[in-house]
């Protein structure tokens, strides 16, 4: 069973025969279908079906001569219509299965973020087109959850608003010059940390860490595409899955002034979302490329 699937509403699927009735009822009712060819013989098909808005199950497989379907693996998946940034991005192969990972390198973030591919269909087709690497790319990315708390914000002036902001872009600026080999900007950012590590450090002696630190983005466990994130939420809703009639919040947050949306089952999510307030849990990316060629 896929450990995320009760992120979009499917707690109560924990036996194989549950799943593999479910995985034949998407592939007959499927609500969007995408078909490509890999190589001379072999058609790749994925069947979509949403469960709730923005939220779902994709089968992929392939076809064989015979036009005999043949299931390889499902996903569930959470949808978004937000740029989450305009970066570049590379995409490669899984190992083990036609599925692939990307990876961009955001400056906001100060991490590589690795994710799991939501249309891999487009980028098949592209590549086989020969229109992969592709410029003026950008990136939707969103995440499910199987465990999440609800925090307070941390209380700041309008002042300590506007001045945050500033700060982020000028160190946007700087790293930016930095990745350009630019010395006294990497010289800055060097002084700029150790100023932050030793007023964190004098700081946590009396202060609890979460009221240090506002937000943050870092990787989980031993998977590249799994994060800790703990995130101010900036838009929220409440979805019901139509199968099962379980609840699941979609929450759009702000980590590291990177957008993105998380859905979480809310018998999984502790305390009570609200705007303003924070997001702490642990969850697993994926992402939308928007290729020009698809616009």
């Amino acid at each position: 069973m896929h450990k995320f699937l009760r992120a979009v509403g499917f707690s109560q699927y924990t036996e194989k025969k549950q799943v593999q009735k479910l995985i034949r009822d998407i592939i007959i009712h499927a609500d969007e279908r995408s078909y490509t060819t890999v190589g001379k013989k072999t058609l790749v098909a994925e069947f979509d079906r949403n469960f709730a808005e923005d939220i779902g199950i994709a089968v992929c497989g392939e076809f064989d001569e015979d036009d005999t379907y043949s299931f390889d693996y499902y996903l569930p998946y959470l949808r978004s219509d937000l740029v989450s940034t305009a970066e570049d991005i590379s995409i490669e192969r899984h190992a083990a299965k036609e599925s692939y990972a990307g990876i961009c390198d955001d400056p906001k973030v100060g991490v590589s973020l690795i994710f799991y591919l939501q249309n891999m269909i487009s980028y098949l087709k592209l590549q086989g087109e020969g229109k992969i690497p592709a410029k003026g790319t950008s990136l939707n990315l969103s995440a499910l959850s199987c465990q999440g708390t609800i925090m307070m914000p941390i209380q700041k002036t309008e002042w300590q608003k506007k001045k945050i902001a500033k700060d982020a872009v000028q160190r946007n600026r700087l790293i930016q010059a930095a990745r350009g080999g630019d010395e006294e900007a990497m010289e800055s950012l060097t002084l700029e940390d150790m100023d932050t590590y030793t007023s964190i450090s004098r700081k946590i002696q009396k202060a609890d860490i979460f009221s240090l630190v506002d937000t943050y983005f870092m990787p989980y466990g031993v998977e590249c595409d799994q994060y800790s994130v703990l995130g101010e939420i900036t838009d929220m809703k409440l979805v019901t899955n139509g199968l099962t009639g379980e609840k699941v919040h979609i929450l759009t947050l702000c980590c590291n002034d990177l957008n993105l949306k998380v859905a979480i089952n809310s018998i999984d999510l502790l305390g009570e979302p609200a705007v303003g307030r924070r997001f702490k849990g642990s969850v697993w990316l994926q992402g939308q490329v928007n290729f020009p060629e698809e616009s």
